[in-house]
């Protein structure tokens, strides 16, 4: 149960966002008192945790749907790709920065270099990577990227997915400062020193009402049968999926209209030693028309815990649930009078988003494998498991009276600044350095701009545009590669 009545800083959830936010914070200003609440048992057990997601380090260099396809054939405009990566790279800066000051382990237990590529088939497609690549190679920040349509090349990349392949139109690209991330482990390293450094982080403690008070908001909720109360100024809700229904809770004007679309994830996994040894990259192509963003598919080298294997998908579904452990009553319990038509607008206008999903619930094991054919000619049933990985919400953005679908994580602040929380999905944890510094200029306005300096302590290349200065951005690329053990 919680130690105080009352905090400076109340977070609700215990995901690597609140982590990061807490770290932060107890960085720039260590007399805070915090309190981290989370509703299951253990930290990271949502979409931090390593299995629910494909740990990628989201820096745009393999992820088409940060870098769209032009509609007149042109060169595809380079701009949410490299804003996406250098957000990738802040993450990078702090995690090094935490290592070097002991917040956290040796890098080889949380980050690991994995090549990134990018992989499609067909004319069209390889015409469009060829152009995409056409856009990065000069960027200072996508330094090393290399492109090929020769299939021998591929082969020596990613021999497993070139393997009794027959003739076709294929081509890749590949970067080799890719990487792999246990973002599990980045939120368990974060909450051990912040534990340490006093703030308070209580497991299964679920959070039911956060309402305004005289003294800013009061949180009630239950630990077990037991009931708590506390109150604080400010509050972070960094609840995944649970955001929505908090807020709302909360009252603010500023999360009305909102919803969110859940859509849950499956993976094939193999932990074949000889099938690992043959694919050690992380290789993303085009998604399937109609399907959301996040269901781009990919075959994934991952290193968990030591342990090396593959994960292929994600095959995605439809789910009422905001959370991998939530309740079928979630979406049906966040429909409000003024997020209705926007709901109802985006499932009139994303009618192929459905036909997608409802097919994707319908797949059989027999086809699930046929899917990942596409990519491991010669998959045998036998090597591949498959398993249930995290659930993803994305955001519904009003629109007017109608709403739209939006890709991507976003804060929800009050206007006073008291409250704020995010909503959304991938990039996410990639991020989570730069989006926490958003929070924070929202929730401390006045102090933020005094802390200026001690932030670029922690992340030196904040508010600096490293693209615009290779020589910058190399010097970022090397110092971090050098501290996390990755190649530059």
């Amino acid at each position: 149960m919680p130690q105080r009545s009352d905090y400076d800083l109340v977070l609700i959830g215990g995901g690597i966002m609140s982590a990061t936010l807490a770290v932060i914070l107890k960085h720039l200003k260590p007399d805070l008192k915090l309190v981290v609440l989370e509703r299951l048992p253990k930290i990271a057990e949502e979409s931090s945790n390593a299995w629910n997601n494909a740990g990628t380090g989201h820096a745009a260099l393999c992820e088409l749907n940060y870098m769209p396809d032009s509609s007149d054939g042109s060169i595809p405009s380079a701009t949410k790709a490299i804003a996406i990566n250098q957000q990738f790279q802040e993450s990078r800066e702090f995690w090094a920065n935490l290592v070097q000051s002991g917040v956290m382990k040796s890098p080889e237990t949380f980050i690991h270099s994995i090549p990134h590529m990018t992989f499609v088939q067909g004319s069209k497609d390889v015409d469009y990577l060829k152009r995409r690549f056409e856009a990065l190679k000069d960027q200072p920040l996508f330094a090393g990227m290399e492109f090929s349509d020769d299939p021998d090349q591929i082969a020596k990349w990613v021999p497993l997915m070139l393997e009794s392949r027959s003739e076709q139109t294929i081509a890749a690209t590949r970067i080799d400062q890719g990487t792999d991330v246990d973002y599990g482990a980045v939120t368990r390293q974060l909450f051990d020193w912040l534990v340490l450094s006093g703030v308070e982080v209580l497991s299964s403690h679920e959070v039911s009402k956060v309402r305004r008070s005289n003294n800013g908001w009061t949180i009630s909720g239950k630990h077990g049968s037991e009931k708590f109360v506390i109150s604080s100024p400010k509050v972070f809700v960094g609840a995944g999926g649970w955001a929505l229904k908090l807020l709302q809770n909360s009252g603010i004007k500023e999360i009305s209209g909102f919803g969110t679309f859940p859509v849950s994830g499956h993976f094939l996994k193999t932990e074949n030693p000889e099938l690992v040894a043959k694919h050690q990259a992380k290789v993303y192509s085009q998604a399937a028309v109609g399907a959301p963003p996040m269901s781009v598919p990919h075959l994934d080298t991952r290193i968990i815990e030591g342990k090396s294997s593959l994960l292929f998908g994600p095959f995605a579904g439809l789910n009422l649930k905001f959370l991998k452990h939530g309740s079928i009553l979630d979406l049906p319990k966040s429909l409000r009078f003024a997020n209705l038509l926007p709901y109802i607008s985006v499932a009139l206008t994303n009618f192929p988003l459905v036909v997608y999903l409802i097919k994707e619930i319908a797949k059989s094991p027999k086809q699930k494998i046929e899917s990942l054919r596409e990519f491991v000619p010669k998959a045998n049933p036998e090597d591949w498991q498959l398993y249930e990985a995290g659930q993803r919400a994305q955001v519904i953005r009003p629109k007017g009276l109608s709403g739209s679908l939006q890709f991507g994580t976003e804060v929800i602040s009050s206007a006073d600044g008291s409250i704020a929380g995010l909503l959304g999905a991938s990039p996410g944890a990639s991020v989570a350095v730069r989006v926490m510094l958003d929070v924070i200029s929202k929730i401390y306005p006045e102090q933020f701009h005094a802390w200026q300096q001690d932030i670029k302590k922690l992340v030196p290349s904040f508010g600096v545009d490293l693209n615009d200065d290779a020589k910058l951005a190399s010097a970022s690329l090397s110092r971090t590669a050098a501290t996390l053990k990755l190649k530059a």
